[in-house]
């Protein structure tokens, strides 16, 4: 599970819709950087932004209130990295629609939206999400996590910030508890957080119940069952379309299926 375009399609078919198969990550210098990117989506209202108008927001207009021109620049290529911020990017176009009609599930968003982008997120899940409820997940294991999947890329001082980056960001998600000590917890999915896993394994080439066996329903930390029923109350919701009989699952996005058409018709 270390990537959703090994398994399910080919990287060169996705980066259309706004996934990344780059080998780096932005985890190797910060975090999913939750915070800024509530800071930055209350800024920059208008969810058909395109990229230089959060660019300008980031570095011109210093929203987010950073120090210096360089961390500035700094911030807006780590967040880039991590969600694209471009509309013309499914990925982001879906983070941001369901971002701002699920409050209660933003931190797990966007960790689902850098998943799809960021190697070094993707990395870890397998470990993070193998490991039992209730154990304890130090910073030394992660590394040595990292170790096994990018033999002798960090130096030492790297890998320790990128495995305290990583450990944070799961933390932000809900999949662990603590500060020094990280527990591993069953994260806290919404409705929100079911239809965007189903709205990335769609983009991805999934149709059918396969949607909930995909890399990205394994973020939501819970059965398949239960994120089937959380998908059909964001259907309820009408953020989705969800017609389930059986073994027959179909589903459609009426406020997003325009733009995957779009796309494909290039």
């Amino acid at each position: 599970m270390n990537s959703g375009f090994d398994t399910y399609s080919q990287e060169a078919n996705l980066q259309i819709y706004g996934f990344s198969g780059e080998t780096g990550g932005a985890h190797a210098s910060r975090t999913i950087m939750v915070d800024e990117l509530q800071r930055l989506f209350e800024v920059v209202q208008d969810p058909f932004a395109e990229r230089d108008q959060y660019r300008m927001a980031i570095i011109e207009q210093n929203a987010l209130g950073k120090r210096s021109a360089k961390t500035r620049l700094l911030t807006y290529r780590h967040l880039s990295d991590l969600y694209g911020l471009d509309s013309n990017l499914l990925v982001f176009r879906g983070l941001r629609f369901f971002w701002e009609r699920e409050v209660d599930g933003q931190a797990l968003l966007a960790l689902q939206c850098a998943y799809a982008r960021d190697a070094l997120l993707r990395s870890s899940a397998s470990y993070i999400l193998s490991t039992p409820e209730g154990t304890p997940l130090s910073r030394e294991a992660m590394e040595a996590h990292i170790e096994t999947v990018f033999p002798s890329r960090f130096s030492a001082a790297t890998l320790k910030s990128t495995a305290q980056n990583l450990n944070s960001s799961w933390t932000k998600a809900g999949h662990l508890s603590g500060r020094a000590v990280k527990i591993r917890r069953r994260a806290a999915p919404t409705p929100g957080n079911a239809a965007y896993a189903v709205f990335l394994g769609y983009l991805a080439g999934l149709r059918g119940l396969s949607l909930f066996g995909s890399p990205y329903a394994s973020l939501l930390d819970c059965s398949a069952e239960r994120s089937l029923e959380l998908a059909q109350q964001a259907a309820q919701k009408g953020w989705i379309s969800v017609n389930h009989i059986g073994d027959v699952f179909e589903v459609s996005f009426p406020n997003l299926q325009r733009h995957i058409d779009r796309k494909l018709q290039r």
